[in-house]
């Protein structure tokens, strides 16, 4: 009898789970998702009364901790406030619920202090400015759409249509290219192709050293075995994280006393059939520690190159990285052992550097004399020298229309 009720209470269970309706996922809103594409006009310009030429307003994406793109917007929007223009920020389409107070705070935090101010869009307390300038794609609508300010700019460090497959988003990117803002961009890659492909006028602000961070550190006594550092992004698809990985299983197969040292996003989620060591996201003064330490390193870039390669020269850490037009207005060939982007190239490159030693003094000591003449405070004071330009043609358009700068 206790069987036969037993069963009796399974089949009612499995009765009830038959009929019972699955849990309604939310619906996906694309129409919502996606409408700040058509970012409505807000912001107001008093004709009569405009906004200094030196204050900036930079509209940037949400803040990450050890975002390379980000470090470099804080590290220019510093620069400019010791030369004395008025910066603010203004975080757009940030997911998370966070007041401009806190959002400061983890810009403190994460980066160093600034004396910027900090908005969230949509906010109608965004201030009127002479420059408002986009950062990213996405920022470049809410820039095309605020009425106060004097001039839109653009500051374009990598080209965004890359970052994903062809298709609406990819189109959505590219298509800020046409909105007609002059584009301050990292370096002369980026500059060339935006001038040539989409009209923009451009103006290259190049790459600097921090070298009070970034410097030759002795090597640890007692180390044994070869030691080559890779730059690992897995979610970020143009680092190559995929060629680095199937090189590097066959490099520490061919050389068994190499250990890999991973840095740039933790790798605990990753199976690594090699001997490694996960360095994740490193606060930046702990960085020249583990570049100085580390025989041969592997940086790859298939957009725009990364600050990587000469922070890593500077440390006296010979450069492996992939060839092309994209590298190598930074990299060259003296500096860099430059390969291309093969499984095959990738290990004949890593091999040559950790068993010539003739070859990696040499990439040893050009990358120093590189890196000794790359300064941030030089770049800075060449964006600040830009914008004083563009002020100023700002005026001399206004009273006479034919005047056009030239850009670089």
């Amino acid at each position: 009898m206790y069987l036969v009720n037993q069963t009796i209470r399974f089949a009612k269970w499995v009765h009830r789970k038959i009929l019972r309706k699955p849990a309604r996922r939310p619906l996906i809103d694309p129409v919502r998702q996606w409408s700040w594409i058509q970012t409505a006009p807000f912001g107001t310009l008093d004709p009569k009364d405009p906004p200094a030429t030196n204050t900036l307003t930079w509209f940037i994406p949400p803040v990450g901790r050890g975002s390379g793109g980000h470090l470099n917007i804080f590290r220019f929007i510093a620069m400019l406030e010791e030369r004395g223009f008025d910066c603010r920020i203004v975080i757009c389409h940030e997911s998370r619920t966070i007041t401009a107070e806190a959002a400061k705070q983890e810009i403190t935090d994460w980066f160093f202090p600034l004396k910027a101010p900090v908005y969230m869009h949509p906010s109608v307390s965004i201030p009127s400015t002479h420059f408002a300038i986009a950062t990213g794609w996405q920022t470049a609508y809410p820039v095309k759409a605020f009425k106060g300010c004097v001039q839109p700019l653009y500051f374009v460090q990598d080209y965004e249509p890359w970052f994903q497959g062809a298709g609406s988003v990819a189109a959505f990117a590219e298509a800020t290219y046409r909105f007609g803002f002059p584009a301050i961009t990292a370096g002369d890659w980026l500059a060339t192709m935006l001038r040539e492909k989409y009209g923009m006028r451009t103006f290259p602000i190049g790459f600097g050293v921090d070298h009070e961070l970034y410097r030759p550190l002795p090597k640890e006594p007692g180390r044994q075995g070869r030691h080559v550092l890779f730059y690992a992004r897995p979610p970020t698809e143009r680092r190559g994280f995929e060629l680095g990985m199937l090189a590097l299983h066959k490099l520490t197969a061919q050389m068994p006393d190499v250990t890999v040292h991973f840095v740039g996003w933790p790798m605990d989620r990753y199976a690594i059939p090699f001997r490694h060591v996960d360095h994740g996201i490193l606060p930046l003064e702990r960085l020249a520690e583990l570049y100085s330490q580390c025989d041969a390193a592997l940086v790859l870039s298939f957009s725009n190159v990364s600050l990587l390669p000469l922070e890593i020269m500077a440390c006296g850490c010979p450069v492996v990285s992939n060839d092309g037009a994209n590298v190598e207005w930074l990299v060259d060939k003296d500096n860099a052992l430059l390969v291309e982007p093969t499984v095959e190239s990738v290990i004949i490159g890593l091999v040559s550097v950790l068993t010539k030693p003739a070859l990696a003094h040499k990439l040893i000591t050009t990358g120093l004399a590189t890196t000794s003449k790359k300064h941030w405070n030089t770049e800075g004071l060449h964006l600040a020298q830009t914008l004083n330009i563009l002020a100023k043609v700002e005026y001399l358009q206004s009273i006479q229309p034919s005047t056009t700068p030239q850009g670089a």
